[in-house]
């Protein structure tokens, strides 16, 4: 069944974030077998608690196994570290089973 990874950042340093982390985790997201649905600025929160200004980021994966395959791969471990200090970031793994 098809997974999502859902993904809230406030980044405080965009230059950095995107030069570094970002065409990290693509590269890594591809590889394990993902692909992004949408990556987008300037969340605005209609209710509940959110970062207005955000960023979110929804990748689509075959199935959960292969979302945590991804997150917990000593890989994304390391590429995870480029975004310390510079965003802050809420996940969540969604699926249809």
């Amino acid at each position: 069944m098809t997974a999502w990874l859902v993904i809230t950042a406030k980044v405080h340093d965009r230059a950095t974030f995107m030069a570094g982390y970002a065409p990290a985790a693509a590269q890594l997201v591809a590889q394990f077998g993902g692909e992004y649905e949408i990556r987008a600025r300037g969340v605005e929160t209609l209710e509940g608690a959110s970062v207005d200004g955000a960023s979110v980021v929804v990748s689509k994966w075959p199935d959960r196994g292969a979302a945590k395959a991804f997150w917990d791969s000593p890989e994304y471990r390391e590429v995870a570290r480029l975004r310390e200090g510079i965003a802050d970031v809420t996940v969540l793994l969604v699926s249809d089973d």
